[in-house]
């Protein structure tokens, strides 16, 4: 599954973009109090050669981009940006240009940690106001600013409107770069749930406000692992035309799925974005319209469907057909026209009047890629030629090889004919094709295989007619949790040179189009997966179309065998959208594990071994049952409001749910793969434990082990003091790093004196073989039945450290992940220590003071404290509530794990003391 998501995509289509001259990038002074709040964050303007020159004074007359880069971004990828729109600048003469601005974040994580996404956004805020102060006494002054933001800065973009003093009128243009709007990736701490719930729930309810504000939202598609497509997708809002979600494999003339770093250099993305913006510009005002339909119309003509027309905000939709060409009547159903060399033009007509009680539409390409009309709609129906028609080429669409039209005859009726236009042409070669259908004939079904055919059912449709174009709806092909190939095998009766065959995956409830181009003849396969499921009021089918040549045949198939399609229609998913809450379910497996392990203290006075307690307890029907009763009872009203009475969180599932990324038997499967992996990490983490303290016994030899039966001594109470004071005045993550470094010595030094004890044994035996045989004949019977006490309650003391060192190793296990989980927080407050030796906001402080005073007692504990405790028999029966409640709270929580996995500790450590 991990492999499928992280290298079985389609090969990287984008081109590189380059710098013409050295990139430069001028630092913008900012105001001292800005500067002073604000200590790693800065504003720069990109420039490059005499451009960058001209504006070191900061006399700017263009029109300002802010550039926001992502998580652990550079200030510097604005260049792909800046760099294309100088060169489309230079090509006007300057006429209008932009002036790209680029935040400087200090490469802050702010995908794992949350607590500076607010400073951010309010650093941008201030950004936003020196950058229109820049231009306050020009003769075109902006009064907002443009803004593209990738990953993460697309998100702080979008929380800019929930600030209280900021004025929406500032910014009427938002581009996101696979950016997740809605929900983290990795829900690492509140601050970043938060963070999310905030701005999601204001654009809901302030979704009437954001009319003047225009956002797209372009998604990386499958090659992005980082992001999933699905997250890219602006939540869905009453007011559908001002906002535009996109996946990049389905951009007009880009056509390619792009990685999370790739989106911000690919240059046949970057080059649809600078030609919006372009043809964003208001003439009158020098600065992107004031107009929010202009807005949306220009990101549809780029991004969603292209015409191969050059963009125009209101076309003529009559025009007149003028040149001293010849007309040419075409009476046939089909029709072909090679173009060579032609120095004399034609207009080609088709009657409609004959072909309305036959067919249904009519179908059109052309393979000369330029901007010009080439198929206009006559109304003289008593003339084989007219003077005025209506341009229809505004209907085409743009393809990788060709241009195409399809129209429906019953829209238009009171065209009498169809006119392509083809104009002189010297040195250029291309093809024109149009074909009279009926609907039905051109549309076949292929039923797609489903969740529980394991492989084992198989399509297959075969198209033998001689037709420009397919339509293979496809059957029950809905949710997320589907993937599939399909095989087209095209098969051609002659071995001529034939164009290439162009085939769609169209699925109609979103903009996640992915095309192909494939040679004829050939075999090509095509991975179908969904980004986002079918809404509950959308009946319509995905589509395959295809664009093919007229005298082959094609194969469609989606049969699949057993052991490359069960796997992947499972795993592939699962890991894709659920791979961030694979952490819950694993310590979900620990606790049970744990919980188990404290039973057996209880029943037979042992503790047992990590891996067989885990095979034996960590059981699915344990937990599942109990959390899919819940979410069943949550239907009913009763249940739910007694449910919010005792001011209970809501549970994961549904939500997951409603965001399309719950689907059959997930939850199972994932237990599973938690049940895997803790098996193995513990298997692992035995061997690590064994191996270094090898190691370090060859170093070190130890000392004689004075044992202390106290639990709390003066300079254990001074460790505890001390970290709580690392944690309270620094950083939380760090002082449970440091308790956890010190904790890993624990089994460590066990083992070490078990080794070390053994030797001893072992030198002991010899010294005793050795000695005189009268020494022994001498030993009184009173000797000898003490060495047998001895002996046995030497071997009582081995099978005790053998008991407490199974318990350190578990401890350690889930103790781990809390290290992981905290992770994020520390290497944040490593990167910003030079800025503030307090990190602030911590999510870990006060469970950081809690651990260290649980972990420093339990680290000098034993089982036969814990055997002896009245509380023991309660702490067997709470891991198991508590791992169904971190499934049940923690899939979209992570930061709520580590509090689950403290009370267990904090129930350990009662154990010891009552």
């Amino acid at each position: 599954g991990m492999r499928d998501v992280l290298f079985l995509y389609e090969e990287n289509r984008c081109s590189m973009t380059y710098m013409y001259e050295y990139p430069e990038y001028l630092k913008i002074k900012l105001p001292k109090k800005t500067a002073r709040r604000y200590p790693a964050y800065e504003l720069y303007l990109y420039g490059e050669g005499n451009y960058a020159e001209e504006n070191k004074n900061l006399l700017l007359t263009g029109i300002p981009v802010l550039f926001l880069p992502g998580n652990a971004g550079s200030y510097k990828q604005v260049r792909s940006l800046g760099s294309i729109a100088l060169r489309k600048a230079e090509d006007i003469d300057f006429k209008y240009h932009f002036n790209f601005f680029s935040v400087n974040f200090n490469e802050e994580l702010v995908a794992l940690y949350g607590g500076s996404l607010q400073r951010q956004t309010k650093f941008v805020h201030e950004c936003i106001k020196v950058i229109l102060k820049l231009y306050r006494d020009r003769e075109f002054a902006p009064t907002s600013v443009a803004i593209v933001g990738h990953s993460m800065g697309g998100l702080v973009a979008r929380a800019l409107l929930t600030l209280k003093n900021f004025k929406p009128e500032l910014i009427n243009l938002l581009i996101t770069q696979a950016t997740p709007h809605v929900a983290p990736v990795m829900p690492l701490d509140k601050y970043l749930t938060d963070f999310y719930t905030a701005i999601n729930n204001h654009w809901i309810l302030k979704a009437q406000d954001l009319r003047n504000l225009t956002t797209l939202s372009v998604a990386g598609g499958f090659r992005d692992y980082q992001v999933r497509s699905g997250l890219a997708f602006l939540p869905r809002l009453r007011q559908h035309d001002s906002a535009l979600s996109v996946v990049s494999s389905a951009v007009p003339r880009a056509w390619a799925s792009t990685d999370h770093l790739s989106i911000v250099w690919c240059k046949e993305l970057i080059l649809a974005t600078i030609r919006a913006f372009f043809d964003l510009i208001d003439e009158n005002t020098r600065q992107i319209t004031d107009d929010p339909k202009k807005r949306m119309s220009v990101l549809n003509h780029h991004f969603v469907r292209h015409p191969a027309k050059i963009f125009e905000e209101n076309p003529e939709v009559f025009t007149e057909l003028t040149g001293a060409f010849m007309w040419i009547t075409v009476k046939a159903s089909k029709w072909t026209y090679s173009v060579y060399n032609d120095s004399d033009g034609k207009y080609f007509t088709f009657p409609l009047a004959s072909h309305r009680k036959s067919y249904s539409h009519i179908y059109c390409e052309n393979s000369m890629l330029d901007t010009s009309s080439w198929i206009y709609g006559c109304m003289n129906s008593n003339s084989s030629m007219c003077l005025e028609a209506m341009d229809l080429s505004w209907r085409a669409e743009l393809l990788p090889t060709t241009k195409v039209v399809i129209l429906k005859l019953k829209d238009y009726p009171s065209l009498s004919h169809i006119v392509i236009q083809v104009p002189p042409t010297v040195g250029n070669k291309y093809t024109l094709d149009c074909e009279f259908f009926k609907d039905d004939s051109r549309t076949v079904q292929l039923p797609v295989t489903h969740l529980f055919s394991f492989g084992l059912s198989s399509s297959k449709i075969l198209l033998n007619s001689t037709g420009l174009l397919y339509n293979v709806q496809l059957q029950h092909f809905n949710q997320i949790y589907q993937a599939f190939k399909i095989y087209i095998e095209s098969h051609c009766q002659s071995l001529k040179e034939r164009k290439p065959s162009v085939y769609r995956l169209h699925v109609p409830w979103s903009h996640e189009d992915s095309i192909i181009v494939a040679k004829v003849p050939s075999f090509t396969e095509i991975s179908a997966k969904l980004h986002i499921a079918q809404p509950q009021n959308d009946s319509r089918v995905p589509e395959l179309n295809i664009y093919s040549s007229s005298d082959c045949q094609y194969e469609v198939s989606t049969t699949t065998l057993f052991y490359s399609y069960y796997p992947h229609i499972l795993v592939f998913q699962i890991i894709r959208f659920h791979a961030g809450a694979l952490p819950v379910y694993v310590v979900s497996n620990i606790l049970l594990t744990y919980g188990g392990q404290l039973s057996t203290l209880v029943s037979t006075g042992q503790c047992s071994d990590f891996s067989l307690e885990l095979v034996r307890t960590a059981k699915p029907y344990k937990v599942e049952p109990l959390i899919s009763i819940v979410v069943f009872l949550q239907g009913f009203h009763w249940f739910k409001g007694i449910w919010e009475s005792l001011s209970l969180p809501e549970v994961d599932a549904p939500i997951l749910s409603s965001q399309d990324a719950w689907f059959p038997l997930v939850s199972l499967i994932l237990f599973l793969f938690g049940t895997g992996i803790a098996y193995w990490s513990g298997v692992f983490f035995s061997i690590f434990l064994r191996l270094f303290s090898s190691l370090w016994l060859t170093l070190i030899r130890p000392t004689v082990l004075q044992k202390d039966n106290k639990l709390i001594t003066p300079r254990r109470l001074c460790v505890v003091v001390s970290l709580a004071l690392v944690s309270w005045t620094t950083c939380g993550a760090f002082a449970v790093f440091i308790i956890y470094l010190q904790y890993l010595f624990k089994p460590v030094h066990v083992f070490m004196t078990f080794a070390f004890d053994f030797q001893d044994s072992d030198h002991s035996k010899e010294t005793t073989r050795n000695s005189s045989i009268h020494t022994v004949e001498k030993q009184s019977s009173t000797d000898s039945a003490s060495k047998a006490t001895q002996s046995l309650s030497n071997s009582t003391t081995i099978a005790e450290a053998i008991n407490s060192l199974r318990m350190h190793v578990t401890i350690l296990n889930l103790f781990t992940w809390i290290v992981l989980l905290n992770l994020p927080s520390l290497i944040y407050w490593l990167k910003n220590l030079r800025y503030n030796v307090r990190l602030d906001p911590d999510p870990w402080r006060s469970t950081a003071v809690i651990l260290v005073c649980i972990l420093e007692i339990l680290m000098n504990s034993s089982t036969s404290e814990v055997k002896s405790s009245k509380l023991l028999k309660i702490a067997t029966k709470v891991p198991l509530p508590l791992s169904v409640a971190m499934l049940a709270f923690g899939r979209m929580h992570l930061y709520k794990v580590p509090h689950f996995i403290t009370f267990s500790l904090l129930l350990h450590v009662l154990c010891c003391i009552v």
